[in-house]
Parts: C-alpha cells; structure tokens; sequence
C-alpha cells in the first residue's frame, strides 16, 4: 500500500538513489539548525512578552498590537530572502558560484534599499498608523505600543540585511552559521531585557530597545562573515555593489509574489487583531500569550520548510525533478512527525510556563483551553497546509501559492473570525475557528498542486 502512495507521489525509477544530492543524514544537517534557530526566535518572542507581562496586562497587549505590524514588516523582508534563496540555490544545483554571488550581492542591496524606506514610514507616522489599525483601544496600551514600534522600527534595516545574509549560508547548505549567530544574539537580547526592563525599569522600551541592539549584532556578525572565502556564497565589496536590474527582476519575480503573500497574510492578521483589540485586556493578553504557543508548536514544520527550499532549488537546478518531488515527500514526513511531538510537548508546558509568566488566572485558563483545541487540530492538518508549498516555491510556482494563502486567508480567517468576534461574541477563539478552517482547505489545495506536477512548469533561471 505505502509503495502505492509513493508511486503516486513521484516515480522512484527516474531517481538515482545511488547518487542523491542530499542522504538522509545531510538532511538532517540543514534542517535541525533551522529548526534549533526558528525555535530559538519563537523563544526570544516568548522571553519578551513574558519579561513585559511583569508589567502588567496593557504592556502585553501593546507589545502584541505593535508585534503585529513588526511581524508584517519583517514577512516582506523574508519573502525577499527567500527569492535569493531560490536563485542562489539554483545557481549552486548547476555549480554556476559566480552567479549565484552576484544573486546575493543585488539581494543585499534591494532589501536594504526597502528595508529603509519602510523604517522612515514607520517611524514618520507610527502614531497615527497605529490608530488606524487598532482604532480606539485602551489610552495606556496604545502609549505602550507607540513606544515599542518606535524603537523596533529602527531594527529593521539591520534585521532584513541579517535575514538575506542567512538566506545566503542557508542556499549552500549551510544553516548551522546563522543558527549559531541567532543563538548569541537571543542570549544578549535576554540579558538585554533583564537589564533594561528591571533595572533600569524601563518597562516596554526597554524590551524594544534590548531587539534593536540584538539585531544590529546579527547584522554586523553576518556580514563579516560573508567576506570570507569560506563558504559558496561570498560578498567581498559591499560599497562596490551596484544594481543589475536583470539580475534584481530574477530575483524579484520571486520575491515580490512571496512577498505580497506574505504581506497579505500579515495584514488579514492585523485586520483579526483590529478585532481582537475590541474585547478585554484579559481575553488580549490570553490571546497574545496563546499566539505564542501556536508559534512555537509550529517552529520545527517552519524549519523544515525553509530547509525544503534549499534542498528542492538545488535539485531542481541540478535537472533533477523526481528527485525535488522526493524531497518534498520525505521533508513532509519528518514535519509531520515533528509537529505532532512539539504540540504536545508545548501543551505540557504552557500551563507552568503561563503561570509564573504573571497572568491572571483567567488569562492563564483562557489560553489553556484555545491552545488543547490548536493541538488536537494541528497535527491532522497543517502540515500539508504550509510545508509542501516551500518546495513549490523552490520551483517558482510562488504566484499560485500566493492567490491561494491570500484567498483562503481573508475568507476563513479575516471574515470568518471577525464575524464570529464581532457579531455573534465568540470572544478570542473566533480567531482559532477561523485559523483551523484555513488550514483544512490550504492543505488540500496543495495536496492536489502537487499531485497534478503544474507546480514544476516554471523557470526561475
């Protein structure tokens, strides 16, 4: 039966298993940094809200009303990170270094050209930007939140260049440097909340400030390190770039789909928190803290994902399709597995975690009870939801990807939950309902993009 499914899957004749690209051991190299480094990020997350909740209920759900937008922002530069991981990735499948060098060289200056563009717009209007998403919400969380989106947007520059530069060590396999440059940069950023939250008492800022300086560490870090000659990609002059605009439309007929798919699903998220902000700040800061957990339950399926595009650009660069539709077959498998062990292992730990996060006791059991429904939910669905569309996108099928997560994300989540929070009062697990509805009909869309091969009559280079 199992043979049955796989020969459905991809045809094992045209594949030489004698020769892989990627053995299930280096697989595993690529994907078990990624994943350490997505959970290390969901855990700086976590850290911060958990240092501010010791402020009190309105500092939490400022840091999340304004997170919202940084995490729109910070989509956008991923999207463009992942059109050079795409490109380079190719580049190396056919052994063409050159080019993929002169890939990364005009990534790094079209995400810094954009990335500054929308820090000086956040900043310039960050006050009435805000007011315009979250309308009239508690005075004291929207002074929190001004404060905290005022100071990470000055991050953002730094954080987009750091993002783009991983992209580069993660296109030649090489996922364990960014890892290692993550892990440093949690620990100061920790230390920098201890400090400046509570000894400083700075409160919020303090939290915003201790991001700002960790990200301008990941940036200066990364990029020393792209001018040595030790990896596939090297940048050795970044004041002698210029712009190719052949090379910059390759790489942004990837990146702006990407983009816009995950700009579009960062705003449906902003217009369900523009809802969310409507209830309490017991039913917020239950929310924020269960957005978290769901994050986390979730990082190892992420980092198996952005592990797939490495793997499938390479071996679609190589000419090697059957063996791209393998990876992405073998790469779901482990998602799978994976998810359904960090869903119950982040269950087991919520509650003690929420409990000396300095919740109330009805924050605490609001977001108990979302989360058992995320987990019972999440391992039967979500992962044929995100996980295959990586390789998809490896491939170049992004524009499909990006009119199916836009659609289905404004009309499952965005309409769905606003209904069910604004008219029939379902309180925060409207947010959910319409999240898992996603989910179930996301994943079976891909299910059949995959099954059909149209995903694979794209050219990317």
């Amino acid at each position: 039966m199992i043979s049955n499914i796989k020969s459905k899957l991809y045809d094992s004749s045209k594949i030489d298993w004698g020769n892989l690209l990627f053995t299930k051991n280096k697989l595993w190299a690529i994907m078990l940094p990624l994943i350490i480094e997505q959970l290390l990020n969901s855990f700086m997350g976590m850290m911060d809200t958990t240092m501010v909740a010791r402020v009190g209920d309105a500092a939490v759900s400022a840091v999340s009303l304004a997170d919202s937008i940084n995490t729109l922002v910070i989509q956008v530069f991923a999207a463009l990170a992942t059109g050079g991981t795409i490109v380079c990735s190719q580049y190396l499948g056919q052994g063409d270094k050159k080019n993929a060098n002169k890939a990364a060289a005009q990534v790094a200056l079209t995400v810094l050209a954009i990335s500054l563009v929308i820090s000086v717009f956040c900043i310039t209007l960050r006050v009435p930007l805000l007011h315009l998403i979250f309308g009239q919400t508690d005075p004291k969380v929207m002074e929190y939140a001004v404060s905290y989106f005022l100071i990470t947007s000055f991050s953002f520059p730094f954080f987009a260049l750091f993002q783009a530069g991983s992209a580069f060590f993660r296109a030649g396999g090489n996922s364990r440097y960014p890892m290692t440059v993550s892990l440093v940069s949690n620990c100061l950023n920790i230390a920098g909340n201890a400090v400046l939250i509570f000894g400083f008492k700075m409160g919020v800022a303090g939290a915003a400030l201790s991001t700002l300086f960790s990200r301008i560490f990941c940036f200066v870090v990364i990029y020393a390190s792209l001018q040595k000659p030790k990896q596939d990609i090297v940048i050795r002059n970044y004041f002698a770039i210029r712009p190719d605009l052949k090379m910059i439309k390759r790489i942004l007929m990837i990146g702006v789909p990407s983009g816009i798919e995950n700009g579009m699903f960062q705003f449906g998220k902003l217009a369900i928190q523009s809802s969310v902000s409507t209830l309490t700040a017991v039913q917020m800061s239950a929310e924020a803290m269960t957005v978290i957990f769901e994050n986390l339950n979730g990082i190892a399926g992420i980092g198996t994902g952005i592990a797939m595009m490495t793997v499938v650009g390479q071996a679609i660069g190589a000419g090697r399709r059957e063996e791209a539709k393998y990876y992405i077959v073998k790469m779901s498998v482990y998602a799978e597995m994976l998810i359904i062990i960090s869903c119950a292992a982040v269950y087991l730990l919520a509650k003690p975690v929420l409990l000396i996060s300095g919740l109330s006791t009805g924050a605490v059991n609001l977001s108990m009870y979302m989360l058992g429904w995320i987990s019972v939910i999440k391992p039967i669905v979500w992962t044929c939801a995100f996980v295959p569309a990586y390789g998809m996108r490896s491939a170049g099928d992004v524009k499909f990807t990006m009119v199916v997560s836009t659609l289905v994300m404004w009309l499952c989540r965005v309409v769905l939950a606003t209904v069910l929070i604004r008219v029939f009062s379902f309180g925060p697990m409207a947010v959910w309902i319409g999240m898992m509805t996603d989910w179930a009909i996301r994943g079976i869309i891909y299910i059949h993009r995959f099954m059909s091969g149209a995903w694979l009559r794209h050219k990317v280079i």
